[in-house]
């Protein structure tokens, strides 16, 4: 194992992992101030595994985790996580999620999102550590979806689960 995807665990490439441990090379450009770009980059990657569906044998699904501490350009003025930077987190880590599925079935391609569906369960604080889970549903031709939960690992609690729908599309990365 390569030293810069060494503390990633999983079955998942080498070349995989670096791609979705360096976020910014994957989502935009490193140097540009895009969209919450300071949590994107604080944004450790855990593990990438392919494994066979539990349900469907035939099918392969992708396992993607991440990792953040909670800090004061996440929250809301309660001083908890924002909805909208969990809904930002479900977005981007289950995008990781769908890549690594079909980077490891040789597909290429760009995605968009179509739908995202949120629940939020309960507040996230200024240091708690987040565990972003995120699980290919179905990897197809055209259209592609995740699961994501959010879970505090400080509290051992979910935080904000949710559902992201994506089309393939036609623009070039």
């Amino acid at each position: 194992m390569s030293s810069a995807t060494s503390d990633v665990t999983g079955n998942g490439s080498e070349e995989t992992k670096a791609l979705l441990k360096h976020t910014m090379k994957y989502f935009g450009n490193e140097q540009s101030k895009t969209f919450a770009s300071s949590v994107v980059a604080r944004l450790q990657l855990a593990e990438v595994t392919i494994k066979q569906n539990a349900i469907e044998p035939q099918r392969q699904e992708g396992l993607v985790v991440y990792k953040i501490s909670v800090d004061e350009d996440m929250v809301n003025g309660g001083g908890n996580i924002h909805g909208g930077c969990s809904a930002f987190l479900i977005d981007t880590c289950s995008s990781a999620a769908i890549a690594a599925l079909r980077i490891s079935q040789g597909g290429t391609g760009f995605s968009v999102s179509q739908s995202l569906s949120i629940v939020y369960h309960a507040p996230a604080a200024i240091g708690e550590i987040l565990n972003i889970v995120n699980t290919t549903m179905t990897v197809g031709r055209r259209v592609h979806s995740a699961r994501t939960e959010i879970w505090s690992e400080t509290h051992h609690r979910l935080v904000a689960s949710g559902i992201h729908i994506m089309a393939l599309s036609n623009a070039k990365m």
